[in-house]
């Protein structure tokens, strides 16, 4: 019998359930729950695949489930769709009215983000002897610094946030995923340049070949889309459109993640030019097919990611790196906040830039894009560093979310309480 069935089963199940169980319960945020709960789960799979070691069936189901394959899930399954669905639903023409601070963080934050963190972990590598060059580096950076939107908005939105913070936060983290792709790009093509020696050829492959393939497949897709009258073919349209453009620059050597962003974002580009036009598109079925899709997808990712965490523990110096980790994501977040606060201006609903900085810092949660980018590198670096790369990221994406995530609630009321005594 096909695994994948078997799979999807046992991942379904421990959604629903364990949502559940923490809808009438924990009272969690949706993500934090499902990741708590699985990493705990993990960890007794672990005891119990100790204790039944050499005990037949038992002991090689529950390595299975430690093990699922969560990077075939990503780069070959579903990655494509989390980044359409990510970029399809912005509202450009509600933008113009924080555009400025929005282009600043989710631009100018995601790349001092990434640079500051390269250069924080390349300095510490020089410290404790690691096999990493600064390209190698800036690219860990890379693959760390977007946020995950759905992680970030959902709980966020519980502590009914002023609308025009709110409203920034949510523009950033749409936005940012776009920018850590190219990044990564950008990066692992100087990490394949030390090799080959050619930089500016890879990123033309990589780079402007997604982005050509992106626009050719959204200008020939977005005329039906446009034109149906019927819902279902919209929905049709737009999965057609990023599985083509993601299947193309498979085949081709380009890179699917930036087309499916490309396709995102021009499908709401130009969703928003027919709304300025005076030309509404009736789109409910398709706003609510993606929602649900991009929060079934996170769902089952978020599981995924609880119950593969021994993965960091086969990371040489997996305590001390982890730390690492975690304390570089933070000191180059705040830094990268802090600098683009500086051109950002006036701030609304009465923030100042302590606040804002510290808010939006405990808030950058990471989820899915940044441990698929650190998947994609394992092809770049040696066993060695991938394991780091990976390691890293897990602990980052875990501390972000179940730390940051459990504790968001008491920093955003210190930052209120300071708020209402004018610090």
């Amino acid at each position: 019998m096909d695994t994948f069935l078997l799979d999807t089963v046992i991942l379904l199940a421990l959604v629903v359930t364990l949502g559940y169980f923490n809808e009438k319960v924990t009272k969690f945020t949706h993500e934090i729950a499902l990741m708590l709960f699985t990493v705990i789960a993990g960890g007794l799979l672990l005891v119990l695949g100790a204790v039944l070691k050499g005990t037949g069936t038992a002991s090689q189901v529950l390595e299975e489930l430690q093990f699922f394959n969560l990077e075939g899930f990503l780069m070959e399954g579903v990655l494509c769709f989390m980044l359409f669905a990510g970029s399809c639903h912005m509202r450009l023409l509600d933008f113009k009215k924080h555009a400025r601070a929005i282009s600043l963080l989710a631009v100018g934050a995601t790349f001092l983000g990434a640079v500051f963190y390269g250069l924080i972990f390349y300095g510490a590598g020089r410290i404790l002897g690691l096999p990493f060059t600064l390209p190698v580096c800036l690219m860990f950076g890379s693959i760390v610094a977007p946020t995950d939107p759905i992680a970030a908005t959902s709980i966020l939105k519980k502590f009914n946030l002023p609308p025009g913070i709110s409203f920034i936060i949510e523009g950033e983290s749409l936005l940012n995923d776009g920018m850590g792709v190219a990044l990564f790009i950008f990066f692992s093509g100087m990490v394949t340049a030390e090799e080959s020696g050619g930089f500016f050829a890879v990123m033309a492959k990589e780079l402007l070949g997604a982005v050509a393939v992106g626009v050719v497949v959204t200008c020939v897709c977005f005329p039906i889309f446009s034109h149906t009258k019927d819902e279902s073919r919209q929905i049709f349209t737009s999965l057609l459109a990023v599985s083509l453009s993601y299947v193309l620059c498979e085949y081709a050597g380009f890179s699917g993640a930036i087309a499916s962003v490309v396709c995102g974002v021009l499908f709401s580009a130009l969703r928003n030019f027919s709304e300025y036009r005076g030309r509404t598109l009736e789109l409910h079925q398709f706003d609510s097919f993606w929602e649900i899709l991009d929060t079934l997808l996170n769902s089952v990712l978020y599981v995924m990611l609880g119950l593969s965490f021994i993965r960091i523990l086969q990371m040489p110096h997996v305590l001390v790196l982890s730390l690492l980790a975690i304390a570089a994501n933070l000191v180059a977040r705040a830094g990268s906040l802090g600098a683009a606060s500086i051109f950002i201006g006036h701030l609304p609903d009465g923030y100042q830039k302590p606040q804002f900085i510290c808010l939006l810092t405990w808030g950058g949660l990471r989820g899915g894009l940044s441990v698929a980018l650190a998947m994609s590198a394992q092809e770049l670096v040696s066993e060695e560093v991938s394991l780091i790369i990976l390691g890293g990221t897990y602990a980052i994406v875990f501390f972000t979310t179940i730390i940051q995530g459990m504790t968001m609630q008491k920093v955003y009321r210190s930052i209120q309480s300071t708020l209402v005594r004018g610090e």
